[in-house]
Protein backbone atom coordinates (compact mmCIF):
# COMPACT_ATOMS: atom_id res chain seq x y z
CA UNK A 1 0.00 0.00 0.00
CA UNK A 2 1.60 3.63 -0.63
CA UNK A 3 1.98 5.74 1.93
CA UNK A 4 0.36 9.52 1.48
CA UNK A 5 2.05 12.42 3.52
CA UNK A 6 -1.14 14.28 4.66
CA UNK A 7 -0.36 17.73 6.68
CA UNK A 8 -3.03 19.62 8.47
CA UNK A 9 -4.22 23.59 7.81
CA UNK A 10 -6.56 25.30 9.69
CA UNK A 11 -9.72 26.20 7.86
CA UNK A 12 -9.04 30.25 7.69
CA UNK A 13 -9.76 32.96 5.06
CA UNK A 14 -6.15 31.91 3.61
CA UNK A 15 -7.42 28.01 3.36
CA UNK A 16 -11.21 28.84 2.48
CA UNK A 17 -10.32 28.27 -1.22
CA UNK A 18 -9.21 24.68 -0.82
CA UNK A 19 -12.18 24.19 1.41
CA UNK A 20 -14.64 25.15 -0.87
CA UNK A 21 -13.03 23.61 -3.63
CA UNK A 22 -13.57 20.18 -1.88
CA UNK A 23 -17.28 21.11 -0.65
CA UNK A 24 -17.81 21.59 -4.57
CA UNK A 25 -16.48 18.79 -5.63
CA UNK A 26 -19.05 16.76 -3.85
CA UNK A 27 -21.97 19.24 -5.00
CA UNK A 28 -21.88 21.07 -1.64
CA UNK A 29 -21.12 17.38 0.57
CA UNK A 30 -24.51 15.82 2.07
CA UNK A 31 -27.44 17.63 -0.02
CA UNK A 32 -25.46 20.90 0.13
CA UNK A 33 -24.31 20.78 3.33
CA UNK A 34 -21.54 23.09 3.45
CA UNK A 35 -20.78 21.98 6.96
CA UNK A 36 -22.89 24.20 8.61
CA UNK A 37 -25.28 21.85 10.32
CA UNK A 38 -24.25 22.15 13.40
CA UNK A 39 -24.01 25.74 13.58
CA UNK A 40 -26.83 27.46 15.39
CA UNK A 41 -28.40 29.06 11.86
CA UNK A 42 -27.71 25.24 10.28
CA UNK A 43 -31.35 24.35 10.59
CA UNK A 44 -32.23 26.54 7.43
CA UNK A 45 -31.37 24.82 4.22
CA UNK A 46 -31.09 27.12 0.98
CA UNK A 47 -28.39 28.24 -1.52
CA UNK A 48 -27.36 30.77 0.99
CA UNK A 49 -25.28 28.12 2.53
CA UNK A 50 -21.66 28.75 1.04
CA UNK A 51 -22.13 32.48 1.79
CA UNK A 52 -22.53 31.82 5.26
CA UNK A 53 -20.44 29.29 6.25
CA UNK A 54 -17.46 31.85 4.38
CA UNK A 55 -19.10 34.78 6.29
CA UNK A 56 -18.30 32.66 9.10
CA UNK A 57 -14.69 31.41 8.42
CA UNK A 58 -13.79 35.44 8.05
CA UNK A 59 -15.30 36.08 11.41
CA UNK A 60 -13.39 33.18 12.91
CA UNK A 61 -16.37 31.17 14.33
CA UNK A 62 -15.85 27.82 12.04
CA UNK A 63 -13.11 25.91 13.33
CA UNK A 64 -11.99 22.65 10.89
CA UNK A 65 -8.63 20.85 10.60
CA UNK A 66 -8.05 20.37 7.18
CA UNK A 67 -5.75 17.27 5.58
CA UNK A 68 -3.64 17.89 2.49
CA UNK A 69 -2.31 15.47 0.12
CA UNK A 70 0.47 17.97 -1.58
CA UNK A 71 -1.55 20.68 -2.57
CA UNK A 72 -4.56 19.73 -2.27
CA UNK A 73 -7.43 19.79 0.59
CA UNK A 74 -8.83 15.91 0.90
CA UNK A 75 -10.63 15.86 3.78
CA UNK A 76 -11.62 18.00 7.45
CA UNK A 77 -12.39 17.42 11.18
CA UNK A 78 -14.87 20.24 12.28
CA UNK A 79 -14.83 21.49 15.91
CA UNK A 80 -15.58 24.71 17.99
CA UNK A 81 -17.30 25.48 20.97
CA UNK A 82 -20.66 24.39 22.15
CA UNK A 83 -21.96 27.88 21.32
CA UNK A 84 -20.42 27.88 18.48
CA UNK A 85 -21.69 24.00 17.60
CA UNK A 86 -25.04 23.72 19.29
CA UNK A 87 -26.75 21.50 16.76
CA UNK A 88 -25.42 18.16 17.56
CA UNK A 89 -27.29 14.72 16.75
CA UNK A 90 -29.57 13.20 19.38
CA UNK A 91 -29.51 16.39 21.48
CA UNK A 92 -33.02 15.77 22.99
CA UNK A 93 -30.86 12.00 24.45
CA UNK A 94 -27.55 14.25 25.36
CA UNK A 95 -29.71 16.96 27.16
CA UNK A 96 -31.16 14.58 29.51
CA UNK A 97 -27.89 13.47 31.30
CA UNK A 98 -25.88 16.22 30.05
CA UNK A 99 -24.33 18.63 33.31
CA UNK A 100 -21.07 20.55 32.34
CA UNK A 101 -20.68 21.88 28.99
CA UNK A 102 -17.38 20.54 27.58
CA UNK A 103 -14.61 23.08 26.19
CA UNK A 104 -15.17 21.65 22.70
CA UNK A 105 -16.76 19.47 20.45
CA UNK A 106 -15.90 17.44 17.55
CA UNK A 107 -19.23 17.47 15.20
CA UNK A 108 -17.83 15.60 11.83
CA UNK A 109 -15.37 14.56 9.46
CA UNK A 110 -15.41 14.47 5.61
CA UNK A 111 -12.93 12.58 3.41
CA UNK A 112 -12.52 13.61 -0.60
CA UNK A 113 -13.99 10.56 -1.99
CA UNK A 114 -11.00 9.62 -3.57
CA UNK A 115 -8.82 8.86 -0.34
CA UNK A 116 -11.10 6.98 1.62
CA UNK A 117 -10.19 4.30 3.73
CA UNK A 118 -6.54 6.14 3.50
CA UNK A 119 -6.33 7.19 7.57
CA UNK A 120 -7.64 11.20 6.75
CA UNK A 121 -10.03 10.92 8.90
CA UNK A 122 -6.84 10.09 11.73
CA UNK A 123 -5.20 12.73 10.27
CA UNK A 124 -7.81 14.78 10.49
CA UNK A 125 -8.83 14.20 14.12
CA UNK A 126 -5.01 14.53 15.55
CA UNK A 127 -4.73 17.77 13.72
CA UNK A 128 -8.31 19.01 15.29
CA UNK A 129 -6.24 18.11 18.37
CA UNK A 130 -3.41 19.97 17.63
CA UNK A 131 -5.33 22.79 17.28
CA UNK A 132 -7.66 23.42 20.07
CA UNK A 133 -4.33 22.44 22.16
CA UNK A 134 -3.09 25.46 20.76
CA UNK A 135 -6.04 27.50 21.14
CA UNK A 136 -6.26 26.96 24.80
CA UNK A 137 -6.66 23.30 25.55
CA UNK A 138 -9.39 21.93 27.29
CA UNK A 139 -12.71 19.46 27.59
CA UNK A 140 -13.07 17.92 24.11
CA UNK A 141 -16.22 16.03 23.82
CA UNK A 142 -17.46 13.94 20.37
CA UNK A 143 -20.33 11.45 19.51
CA UNK A 144 -18.26 7.93 16.99
CA UNK A 145 -20.60 5.25 16.22
CA UNK A 146 -19.82 1.86 17.18
CA UNK A 147 -19.70 -0.25 13.94
CA UNK A 148 -17.78 -3.30 15.84
CA UNK A 149 -19.62 -6.06 14.25
CA UNK A 150 -21.95 -3.89 11.78
CA UNK A 151 -21.23 -2.52 7.91
CA UNK A 152 -21.42 0.89 7.71
CA UNK A 153 -21.17 2.85 4.50
CA UNK A 154 -18.57 5.64 5.49
CA UNK A 155 -21.23 7.82 3.70
CA UNK A 156 -23.30 8.21 7.19
CA UNK A 157 -20.42 8.16 9.58
CA UNK A 158 -20.08 11.56 9.52
CA UNK A 159 -19.28 11.52 12.90
CA UNK A 160 -16.69 8.46 12.60
CA UNK A 161 -16.25 5.55 14.30
CA UNK A 162 -15.64 5.37 17.60
CA UNK A 163 -12.59 2.99 17.62
CA UNK A 164 -10.61 5.78 15.86
CA UNK A 165 -11.57 7.90 18.75
CA UNK A 166 -9.98 5.61 21.47
CA UNK A 167 -7.06 5.04 19.66
CA UNK A 168 -6.47 8.81 20.18
CA UNK A 169 -7.22 8.91 23.74
CA UNK A 170 -10.41 9.37 24.31
CA UNK A 171 -12.99 8.04 26.75
CA UNK A 172 -16.24 6.51 26.57
CA UNK A 173 -18.78 8.51 29.27
CA UNK A 174 -22.15 6.73 28.54
CA UNK A 175 -24.05 5.79 24.99
CA UNK A 176 -26.20 7.73 22.66
CA UNK A 177 -28.77 6.77 20.91
CA UNK A 178 -28.71 3.15 19.60
CA UNK A 179 -25.55 2.94 17.81
CA UNK A 180 -23.30 6.24 19.18
CA UNK A 181 -21.18 7.41 22.37
CA UNK A 182 -20.12 10.29 24.15
CA UNK A 183 -16.82 10.38 24.29
CA UNK A 184 -14.29 12.89 26.55
CA UNK A 185 -10.47 13.84 26.30
CA UNK A 186 -8.57 16.67 28.17
CA UNK A 187 -6.06 18.33 25.47
CA UNK A 188 -3.15 20.10 27.52
CA UNK A 189 -2.58 23.52 25.85
CA UNK A 190 0.33 24.10 24.22
CA UNK A 191 2.20 26.97 21.93
CA UNK A 192 1.48 26.92 18.37
CA UNK A 193 4.74 25.27 16.79
CA UNK A 194 5.69 24.47 13.38
CA UNK A 195 3.07 22.30 10.77
CA UNK A 196 2.31 18.92 11.50
CA UNK A 197 2.34 16.01 8.77
CA UNK A 198 0.62 12.36 8.93
CA UNK A 199 2.08 9.69 6.75
CA UNK A 200 -1.10 7.43 6.09
CA UNK A 201 -0.59 3.41 6.39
Amino acid sequence: MTTIDFSIKALSPATWPDFAALVEKHNGVWAGCWCMEFHPDGKERSAARREKKERRVQAGTAHAALVYAGATCVGWCQFGSPEELPRIKHLRVYSEAVSTPPDWRITCFFVDKEYRGQGVSSAALAGALKQIAHLGGGTVESYPEDVEGRKVSASFLHNSRLAMFERQGFERVRPLGKSHWVVVKFVQSSPPGTPTRYASA
